[in-house]
């Protein structure tokens, strides 16, 4: 079996925050999770992101299931966005990025590898220049 990685970003409706949805994907489908980022209120919609391991096969049930149910799916690496335009390059961001998505070039340039990024939003926060957007809506 081929394992494959994907980064989601969940939208859970508030009608099933409190059901166990990972569980299922773990059970059910055999995918292994890393939950990214959390923000899981009762009566109030959930937003997971999510790392997500398993075969291509079970990447796809699983997301099917979630879709199902009625959660939104919506691909990682569309949420964080560097403005070349309002970037002054000051590298203010880089520090509080935990995964090393946010570095320094050579020609003293920030830029964004998206494959690191985990869409935490501590970058957004410490750019004054408002520079680095995260957005979790389509």
């Amino acid at each position: 079996m081929v394992v494959q990685e994907d980064r989601v970003v969940l939208h859970i409706p508030a009608t099933l925050v409190t059901e166990p949805l990972i569980y299922r994907l773990i059970k059910d489908f055999d995918i292994a999770v890393n939950i990214l980022k959390a923000e899981i209120v009762e009566n109030d919609e959930g937003l997971l992101v999510l790392g997500m391991q398993g075969s291509s096969s079970a990447l796809k049930k699983g997301k099917a299931f979630l879709q199902e149910q009625g959660v939104r799916l919506q691909a990682l690496q569309r949420d964080v966005h560097l403005i070349e335009e309002r970037c002054t390059h000051c590298g203010a961001c880089i520090g509080q990025c935990p995964t090393g998505a946010l570095y320094m070039t050579e020609e003293f340039e920030v830029k964004l590898d998206a494959e690191k990024c985990i869409a935490c939003g501590h970058c957004a926060i410490a750019c004054t220049y408002r520079a680095v957007e995260v957005m979790f809506q389509d």
